[in-house]
């Protein structure tokens, strides 16, 4: 048997006046989740524990069968370990945006999605400039980056960037143990970057200029353990975003890199799929996630919303169906979004979220749609996110 566990980030959404009111997941051409959704099961899941954050960290690591309660220690520490940067338990991480400004608002939490060859330039310029014995700066992906402070705090609260867009970035800025050297590092970073000729270069050509970092997800490394004690499997993750490589190389899984896989709407969808397949044929279990529709909904773009979901079905789940079916494999999937993020906010939401149950060994005959209306007439309610992974590999 073969486990699939599929994650199509902030899939699902609320009705809108736009759509008739209808949701981006119901207006999409879905033909591949429609046709797992009338032979599986559906159901409803809560994956934001009480008191925490809707975060793609705490929901997926959740999903993946960890109580994000007991392991969940922060962003920043996973995003590192994605990165293979080296980190002891005294450290700090922080997830470091590249983001762009005016000088007091904050325009854009990805600085227009800025290259990945790109960002390596504005990153290593903040490395020359501002790094000591203490502190350093890693490049990621695109916007998304690292801060390690050796020996520093993570008792400080930092403020997400893409939740206070449009808004003066002045007043919310870090507060807590350290703060003081983390907003003095912010304030530096925009004298370096905002003439930089890199950026200067993106303001002729009509871009935003990345023009200054923002840190946010301070953490620790957490101790947990691995997915292959957690279940009797070892398995691989297909991402294109640090934090849910991170997570799997936390828990002992194959990190599998995509070429052309960006965390963006332009990903590699079908490449994903295909790496996805080709890890299938050595273990038993594969994650993949697809970051697009979180993207689009963080923007409150209906279309590329709707055009990320049918990417994520068509070119996605019809390939690993095909490529399935081709093998001959026995193979159970569990499909769903981690969390809302409506286009109405651009924001994440902790409402519940559908998810689909399909077993190749037990067809089902059901009437329930994979969206939001799944969700809300099934009687299948998850209320403590890992009994997912136990639905997936017990169904």
């Amino acid at each position: 048997m073969k486990y699939l566990l599929i994650i199509f980030d902030g899939m699902a959404d609320e009705p809108l006046v736009e759509l008739d009111g209808k949701t981006p997941m119901q207006v999409a051409r879905t033909p591949h989740m429609d046709g797992l959704a009338a032979k599986g099961m559906i159901g409803a899941a809560n994956t934001t524990p009480e008191g925490m954050s809707t975060s793609s960290d705490v929901t997926n690591m959740g999903i993946l069968g960890f109580d994000p309660l007991k392991y969940y220690r922060g962003r920043g520490a996973i995003e590192a370990a994605s990165l293979n940067i080296p980190m002891e338990t005294r450290d700090a991480a922080f997830r470091m945006n590249l983001v762009a400004t005016d000088g007091e608002k904050m325009i854009d939490s990805t600085a227009d999605h800025v290259s990945t060859d790109e960002a390596r330039q504005l990153v290593a310029a903040i490395d020359h400039k501002l790094s000591t014995s203490a502190i350093k700066f890693y490049p990621g992906v695109s916007y998304r980056h690292i801060m390690i402070w050796r020996g520093g705090s993570d008792n400080v609260r930092c403020m997400a960037p893409y939740k206070i867009h449009d808004k003066p970035y002045t007043d919310y800025l870090p507060e807590g143990d350290g703060a003081s050297k983390l907003k003095s590092l912010i304030e530096d970073s925009y004298e370096i970057l905002n003439n930089h000729p890199l950026n200067i270069r993106r303001r002729d050509a009509g871009q935003l200029a990345a023009n200054m970092i923002w840190f946010w997800g301070e953490s620790r490394l957490p101790e947990i353990p691995s997915f292959l004690s957690l279940t009797g499997l070892s398995g691989s993750v297909v991402a294109g975003v640090d934090l849910i490589k991170g997570l799997g190389r936390m828990v002992g899984l194959n990190v599998v890199e995509v070429p052309g896989a960006t965390g963006y709407v332009d990903t590699n969808f079908l490449g994903k799929a295909q790496h996805a397949l080709a890890e299938l044929d050595k273990r038993d279990f594969v994650w993949v996630h697809i970051e697009a529709p979180d993207e689009a909904g963080h923007e409150s773009d209906i279309e590329k919303k709707i055009k990320a979901i049918e990417d994520c079905d068509q070119q996605v789940l019809g390939t690993l169906l095909n490529g399935l079916a081709a093998r001959g494999y026995d193979f159970r999937i569990l499909l769903m979004p981690d969390h809302p993020t409506p286009i109405a906010t651009g924001a994440h939401s902790p409402e519940k979220v559908p998810f689909l149950l399909f077993d190749s060994t037990k067809l089902r005959d059901n009437n329930l749609p994979m969206d939001e209306r799944g969700a809300i007439d099934t009687d299948l309610i998850v209320e403590y996110t890992p009994d997912l992974m136990k639905l997936l590999l017990d169904s």
